[in-house]
């Protein structure tokens, strides 16, 4: 057998549409040398095009863009919990409001700098995720579903309560201040939010990829796959599904508090269970199970709904609803298998 005929065993672990560890069938060293440098080169040349957009766009669209990145990072947080572990959930926008509300209350009321409301958000999101966690344990499929529904339809209700109002601000809501960008730099606000934003992507999408390809990824997917498997080899499968909860919910509390910080105001009825579905849909139409689908993903919560009422104001609703059935018909595994396919589709010719 010639060297190009020979292929090598590949280990493809959380960039497939599917996210499992899977043996793929791969052209020998130098063919996958030349896709790993392609995928390299795509990265940094997306990664420039983001770091100079802003001094080209208005800064309504740089607003947009920034909100789409807060949006990719609660999908993220999902797909760890969705697409990796198997976890079904419509109540993320509860840690999305939870993360919002931290960093509004810190910042207006504790007069805490809206860097360090971040890790704060995401901590106190982490163990509430993890202590919803414990007991969803015993719940899967359409049960889970259904628990965290009513943990997204309650959360709004909560966040009015009376007793909570000199903190939540009550049916008004809290108004944040938008910081300027620091050390004297030539940005105007939303364009150091932009980058402010970009930054904490980044290092929220390199720590997912790392997870992801670890054993504690590796644990993860086999509970997914075969918790009964995982169990038997080992796995604590209890702890690694309430972890899962809570590293989601982590996430998903950062991007509410980013969201907060570039909307300036928070209140109750912005976090419905719309946003929670938004989110899933978001998952489904970038790919379950696929980490840089969460971008094109949050694209589309942003931007289509507002696509579909320029359409028709009186009919967005069954528009939007249009324009998803047309995606998914298109892409039925979301934007990762559809690059898959055409991906596919070259390397046959």
């Amino acid at each position: 057998m010639s060297a190009h005929e020979e292929t090598v065993v590949h280990h493809d672990i959380g960039e497939s549409p599917e996210g499992a560890e899977r043996l793929i069938a791969k052209p020998a060293a130098p063919e996958a040398k030349a896709g790993l440098q392609l995928r390299h080169f795509v990265f940094v040349a997306l990664l420039v095009l983001a770091f100079v957009l802003p001094a080209f766009t208005k800064n309504f669209v740089v607003f947009q863009l920034t909100q789409t990145m807060v949006y990719a990072i609660a999908i993220v947080g999902l797909n760890l919990l969705t697409g990796f572990n198997g976890q079904f959930s419509l109540g993320h926008s509860a840690f999305y409001a939870v993360g919002a509300y931290t960093a509004a209350i810190l910042m207006e009321q504790a007069g805490l700098s809206y860097v360090w409301t971040l890790p704060v958000a995401g901590i106190i999101c982490f163990i509430l995720g993890f202590l919803f966690g414990l007991p969803a344990l015993r719940l899967e499929g359409v049960y889970l579903a259904l628990a965290t529904f009513a943990l997204a339809a309650a959360t709004p209700q909560i966040l009015k309560l009376s007793p909570l109002e000199h903190w939540t601000g009550g049916v008004q809501g809290i108004v944040i201040t938008k910081p300027d960008a620091p050390f004297g730099l030539p940005l105007n606000q939303d364009q150091w939010l932009y980058y402010f934003t970009l930054i904490v992507g980044l290092i929220l999408y390199l720590a997912a990829r790392n997870l992801v390809t670890s054993r504690t990824g590796r644990a993860l997917m086999a509970i997914r796959d075969n918790p009964i498997a995982a169990r038997s080899m080992g796995v604590n499968t209890s702890l690694y599904k309430a972890s899962a909860f809570g590293l989601s919910a982590f996430y998903t509390g950062v991007a509410g508090a980013l969201g907060a910080i570039i909307v300036q105001f928070v209140a109750p009825d912005s976090f419905t269970l719309t946003l929670s579905i938004g989110f899933l849909v978001g998952l489904v139409v970038g790919g379950v199970g696929w980490l840089p689908g969460a971008l094109f993903g949050g694209a589309f919560l942003l931007f289509v709904p507002n696509i579909a009422e320029n359409v028709s104001k009186g009919l967005s609703g069954a528009v939007y609803g249009l324009l998803l059935i047309a995606i998914i018909y298109v892409m039925p595994s979301g934007l990762a298998g559809f690059l898959q396919l055409i991906v596919s589709k070259v390397r046959g010719k």
